[in-house]
């Protein structure tokens, strides 16, 4: 719940700001100036590009949190087995062993979102961001083509 608070406090100063930045690009473009004009519509593209990113992020999560609750709802949820640093932080030889182990269940059944997701969520453990986005995203195009 706290990272849902999170989320939406930081896409609400997002939002904010994109519309801030955007009145500065229009009144750039209102002073009617080549140079003006040039430097507004400059202006006025980041947050249209901030937008888009938003939303698409937002879209991934929310898919992505669709998912865990069907999985939930199955059981089938990754069970926490991790071992733990004293610190809380997660032993990297325990996420290895847990990845290899979710790697060869994904090999087994390519085409089975659910087996995707438990992949993405041992990427994230293992602190492989970018291949658990990826591979989250293969489990929600699955999920989409199976239902």
């Amino acid at each position: 719940m706290r990272a849902k608070i999170s989320y939406a406090v930081t896409a609400a100063v997002l939002v904010v700001y994109f519309v801030l930045v955007g009145s500065r690009g229009v009144l750039l473009i209102e002073t009617g100036t080549p140079l003006t004009v040039v430097f507004g519509v400059a202006v006025l593209i980041l947050p249209v590009i901030g937008v888009w990113f938003l939303w698409k992020n937002t879209e991934f999560v929310r898919n992505a949190n669709r998912l865990a609750a069907e999985l939930d709802a199955e059981g089938g949820l990754p069970v926490d087995e991790l071992k733990r640093l004293p610190s809380g932080r997660i032993d990297r030889d325990s996420a290895d062993e847990v990845f290899a182990r979710r790697k060869a269940e994904t090999e087994a059944a390519p085409d089975d979102w659910r087996s995707w997701f438990r992949l993405a969520v041992a990427y994230h453990d293992a602190r492989d961001t970018p291949r658990a986005r990826k591979a989250m995203q293969r489990a929600i195009t699955l999920h989409k083509t199976s239902h």
